[in-house]
């Protein structure tokens, strides 16, 4: 299986993967019988992403399965970390010890019109006006690879997420953190960019 890009490190082995259509991919040998009733409508696409990390998994662990608690997605056997994210035609996996969170986005200017929903003002007096979409894709990223780390549906990116300012020239290296009244987890982040995406990393 060929792979798009190797981001694995000395915690984490991180393995991207781009669709390629000559791929045999089949569910009833790929996905898990305990998840056929979970993607039984899901878009064609959206299907072939989920086998993608299936076919990633199977080269890394191939006697283990990606099973879910409350939407978040563990490895059985539980004998590491997994965070798994994918925007067809990517697919990407993360295995590691420790806690880990991945995410991949597309920079697409649309982005421009939901950032109230997901930083605050002084989050944005760093930012460019000519980089905008570049700059709020990678906070938006990085943020939900934090809330794959720290998994909870009533954590909002907005209030409980804080990506620090950075340049661009420093991506392997931004300062984050998750935070509410009881508890502040600092983190970095790095960001890699290939084709028009942006991939985060997050690790414990």
């Amino acid at each position: 299986m060929p792979l798009y890009r190797d981001f694995s490190d000395d915690k984490a082995t991180i393995l991207v993967w781009k669709y390629d259509e000559t791929e045999d991919l089949n569910a009833d040998e790929l996905l898990e019988k305990e998840n056929a009733e979970k993607v039984k409508d899901y878009h064609p696409k959206k299907l072939l992403e989920v086998l993608m990390v299936r076919k990633l998994l199977k080269s890394l662990k191939p006697d283990s399965k990606i099973l879910y608690k409350e939407r978040e997605p563990f490895l059985s056997p539980k004998d590491a970390e997994i965070s798994i994210t994918h925007s067809f035609p990517y697919a990407a996996i993360a295995i590691s010890k420790n806690k880990i969170g991945i995410d991949i986005e597309k920079f697409n200017p649309k982005i421009l019109r939901v950032i109230d929903k997901f930083t605050y003002e002084n989050e944005r007096d760093f930012i460019p006006f000519d980089n905008e979409v570049t700059f709020y894709t990678i906070i938006w990223s990085v943020k939900e690879s934090m809330y794959k780390i720290h998994h909870s549906k009533y954590w909002s990116l907005k209030k409980n997420y804080e990506v620090k300012p950075f340049e661009l020239k420093y991506l392997f290296d931004i300062s984050c953190r998750v935070h509410d009244e009881n508890i502040s987890d600092d983190f970095k982040a790095r960001v890699k960019f290939f084709d028009d995406y942006c991939f985060t990393i997050v690790e414990e």
